[in-house]
């Protein structure tokens, strides 16, 4: 199944279960009542900023928007992942590892290339990000503070805030992220 059809579920699911008309959905996440009605539909792709309004209106993970099974052993090929992207293509997010209720996390692989960045809407409470780079060079901002980092550095930050990333070199830069749901 495409992540189309996977968020298409997910989120029809979410909010049913929630009780939330498509008025009351488009009222706390943000999103027009009609880009949820064709996101529940299967009839766009939406962004990652979008699903991103999405899980924080709905006060759910990222990932249990993009989940597709929660098997106890999961290998995952690059080649069965379809990425999201933002930032024409320069932004590239590869869900890898899913939310989980019992571990409380969810692991991304993330590819920015030359120009590309991304800024991002603060996520739940208690919520952190860690973050290490593989490689190029990342500009992190976290609300008022900017960090520089290469290949082999690594950051942790409180991701219930405003914070963004931006390729500042001219290597594509690839890192991975873990993000915690501390309850």
């Amino acid at each position: 199944m495409d992540i189309t059809n996977i968020v298409a579920i997910n989120t029809k699911k979410i909010r049913e279960q929630k009780k939330l008309t498509l008025d009351s959905a488009a009222s706390i996440t943000g999103v027009s009542r009609s880009m949820l009605a064709q996101i529940e539909k299967g009839e766009v792709n939406p962004t990652i900023s979008v699903l991103w309004k999405i899980a924080n209106g709905y006060k759910v993970s990222f990932t249990s928007l993009v989940e597709n099974n929660n098997n106890t052993i999961s290998v995952i090929k690059e080649s069965d992942i379809n990425p999201l992207t933002e930032n024409d293509d320069q932004y590239i997010n590869y869900p890898i590892f899913l939310f989980n209720e019992n571990t409380l996390f969810e692991t991304y692989r993330i590819v920015i290339k030359e120009g590309g960045s991304l800024s991002s809407q603060p996520h739940l409470n208690c919520s952190e990000e860690y973050i290490t780079v593989f490689s190029g060079q990342v500009e992190i901002n976290v609300e008022d503070k900017s960090f520089c980092l290469s290949k082999g550095d690594s950051i942790k930050f409180q991701a219930n805030v405003p914070h963004s990333y931006k390729n500042i070199g001219k290597e594509t830069v690839e890192l991975s992220m873990l993000i915690y749901y501390n309850k």
